[in-house]
């Protein structure tokens, strides 16, 4: 446990010193509430980045993707409740977490430190940084001035802080069109969720382009979604 608890503290003071060097964008407030990520829970991790991605490790290294979601739920409380339960997801452990929530009245808590690995997108999890959003629907959040702007905040932040270009900002419902997917296992390989679809996307790229340019922060060049055979 000791061990475990050595490693969420230096992946975390890894989290720290990039965010103290120069930005574009700035860092938004950020809540740092965790949830268990003990040393069964990394071995779980580790295990299961083998067996799908054949990435030995729990380390999310160089993150090349960030993906949204909604947690279809109506409470913080009720998502934090749900990641920290650490329950089996399609038969196999870990449970599903992310790395952020943003909640309705704009607050973003951070569950896990975005070098960790966490079961949010099958296909990607080995390269990409989770964000939830408390809420049912994707124009419910859209619709939501205090929890879009934190959102779109947070994620430019992201973008800043890792290089990641516009293209691979992208819902949940997209991840089959990602360069970056990758499944080992043919059983999951063509499995993604409805939250945040292309067209609702489409309008909160908009969004967060335009804040970018603001900033200064790069975009990259044009997204174009890969055809998995799905």
């Amino acid at each position: 446990m000791r061990r475990a608890a050595a490693a969420i503290a230096a992946a975390a003071l890894v989290v720290v010193a990039t965010a103290s060097s120069d930005a574009a964008a700035p860092r938004p407030r950020i809540v740092v509430k965790p949830i268990p990520f003990g040393s069964a829970r990394l071995a779980e991790t580790r295990a299961y980045a083998n067996r799908h991605y054949g990435v030995d490790s729990w380390r999310l290294v160089h993150p090349h993707v960030i993906v949204e979601h909604y947690t279809a739920s109506d409470s913080f409380a009720s998502a934090y409740a749900t990641f920290a339960s650490n329950a089996s997801n399609l038969g196999e452990l870990p449970g599903v977490c992310a790395h952020f929530v943003v909640d309705r009245d704009g607050t973003i808590y951070r569950l896990v430190p975005p070098n960790i690995i966490c079961r949010h997108t099958v296909g990607l999890n080995y390269t990409a940084i989770g964000i939830e959003h408390v809420g049912t629907s994707d124009a419910q959040i859209l619709s939501d001035k205090r929890q879009l702007d934190a959102s779109l905040r947070l994620t430019l932040w992201l973008m800043s802080r890792y290089g990641i270009q516009l293209r691979n900002v992208i819902g949940h419902n997209e991840s089959l069109t990602s360069p970056y997917h990758r499944e080992l296992d043919p059983a999951w390989r063509c499995q993604t969720h409805g939250d945040w679809a292309r067209a609702d996307m489409r309008i909160y790229r908009g969004a967060l382009a335009r804040r970018a340019r603001r900033y200064g922060v790069p975009l990259g060049p044009p997204a174009r979604p890969v055809d998995w055979g799905c």
